[in-house]
């Protein structure tokens, strides 16, 4: 993965340690979009009014926030509209492996398991489980040894058995995305709409291909996923538009006939809906973190 425009942060996390964390007190975001290796968890207070990309998802923030950032997700926090003088930010980073495969497919570990793999695609908790979940993360810190590695580990199985966190990207934004459903038609039938989403496809056809009829397989993606195959679609979609729109000088038509959208009012028009901006809008937002390395 390679973005021309954001910077690939190398973290102060060391191949002997389990997990970093830094906490700070500052007035203003100053730290460009970037991506690392690493898992990271991010807490945020006071912070009001700034703005939050995570991926291709933009979004003004509150008063008080915990995302969770999957390995090589891009991600920054800019000041925007925030007045705050007293931003506290704590960051707490892990290595990819810390948890290895083999363990997160061990029953006890499967919410941890799945909260990872939607981590790649960003993840931000609800107000009651921040509220819940804060103070245990700004007292990490106090902790040290063995003594630490288990505090985090209970913090992340809290999180995961959460109600109300919610993904921020779109499917098809990160390459590497590896999402699975634990059903080789589903995972199947994503295959196939990602490798050709820039083509017309029809439940028809994606039905055919899982040997469902159309009925129970859309029936059988809603259920699954929570989304109906057109919106499935979409998303994947706009994930790849979303991904030209920053790396590539494409015209949003061009980009628009690229992606699939039969139009270039209806690409606007769902990408309004979904991402609170216009195309164009959005590319703004990118442009004006560029950093050449």
């Amino acid at each position: 993965m390679n973005h021309p425009n954001i910077i690939k942060e190398i973290t102060p996390l060391t191949q002997n340690d389990c997990f970093t964390m830094f906490s700070r007190v500052k007035k203003e975001f100053n730290f460009p979009l970037h991506y690392h290796d690493e898992y990271e968890l991010n807490l945020i207070i006071n912070a009001k009014g700034a703005k939050r990309i995570i991926g291709d998802h933009i979004e003004v923030i509150e008063d008080m926030e915990l995302v969770l950032v999957g390995p090589n997700l891009p991600h920054a926090w800019f000041t925007h509209e925030c007045t705050s003088q007293n931003i506290t930010e704590v960051t707490v980073q892990w290595h990819k492996d810390l948890l290895d495969d083999k363990f997160l497919k061990r029953n006890q570990l499967s919410f941890i398991r799945k909260m990872f793999e939607r981590s790649s695609k960003g993840i931000s908790f609800s107000k009651e489980a921040v509220t819940a979940i804060a103070p245990r993360i700004l007292s990490l810190n106090k902790k040290s040894g063995f003594d630490s590695v288990i505090s985090l580990m209970l913090i992340l199985h809290d999180l995961s058995t959460s109600r109300s966190m919610y993904t921020l990207s779109d499917t098809g934004f990160t390459n590497d995305l590896v999402v699975t459903y634990n059903s080789r038609r589903l995972d199947k039938a994503f295959e196939y709409m990602n490798n050709n989403y820039d083509k017309a496809i029809v439940l028809k056809d994606v039905a055919k291909l899982v040997n469902m009829t159309e009925v129970s397989f859309s029936r059988f993606i809603k259920k699954r996923t929570g989304f109906t195959f057109i919106d499935s679609l979409n998303e994947i979609r706009l994930g790849h538009a979303s991904r030209m729109l920053i790396d590539s000088t494409h015209s949003i038509a061009e980009i628009s006939y690229n992606c699939g959208f039969n139009n270039i009012s209806n690409f606007n028009r769902i990408f309004k809906k979904k991402k609170n901006c216009t195309p164009s809008e959005f590319r703004q937002n990118f442009s004006g973190t560029r950093i050449f390395v």
